[in-house]
């Protein structure tokens, strides 16, 4: 997976308006939970304040990052949990991240990736990508950027389900029966097809 550096500073105020404040100096909001515990034995959330010209980088990509936070001189490896948005304006507001180590699996969804021309599209169907992310559970440095999947022998109406992959070091965890993608029929692909059947029953011999 790709790593990105991102600086923190601790928060030192709570409450709206000390949030308003944070956001008008160009400052998102932000708590990390991992290994740290509670005295109820909850994950402790972790608060701190990152400059939206950094976040910005990892937020508005279609790449996943491990992020490595510096917070009072300490390095954090992390990962996004949840973005919050205004629901007018899609200003980000706030990020929830998740701390995490090179031993401890994580679940996380990962681009897919698909390569070669299939035979269902060079017979004049259509490619249809059904699910843009699948997730997954590793170690973090197992985890790849994306998910190659070979389309190569992928033939007109027929499709690929999670159930069909496998990929070594890595367990997916979304659904096997999600369609990931299948290649459909067009209306061109139609029309050759059933000119094809014509011209066959024509040139069939008659019965006698």
């Amino acid at each position: 997976m790709k790593e990105f550096q991102l600086n923190g500073q601790m928060r030192q105020g709570e409450g709206k308006r000390a949030i308003r404040d944070m956001r008008r100096e160009g400052l998102i909001p932000c708590n990390m939970y991992g290994e740290k515990r509670g005295e109820n034995g909850l994950p402790e959330a972790v608060s701190f304040a990152i400059p939206m010209s950094e976040l910005r980088k990892v937020v508005y990509t279609p790449h996943v990052y491990v992020c490595n936070i510096m917070l009072d001189g300490t390095n954090h490896v992390a990962i996004m949990r949840e973005l919050q948005f205004h629901p007018v304006t899609d200003a980000l507001l706030h990020v929830d991240f998740y701390e995490i180590n090179e031993e401890k699996p994580i679940t996380i969804g990962i681009p897919v990736k698909l390569n070669g021309l299939a035979q269902g599209v060079r017979d004049g169907g259509r490619m249809n990508l059904q699910i843009r992310k699948l997730n997954v559970k590793a170690p973090y440095k197992q985890i790849p950027e994306v998910l190659d999947i070979d389309v190569t022998n992928l033939a007109l109406g027929k499709s690929i389900k999670v159930g069909d992959l496998n990929f070594e070091g890595l367990e997916l965890t979304t659904s096997k029966n999600v369609v990931v993608c299948t290649v459909k029929m067009t209306r061109a692909a139609r029309s050759a097809a059933d000119s094809a059947t014509t011209e066959t029953e024509e040139e069939a011999p008659a019965a006698e």
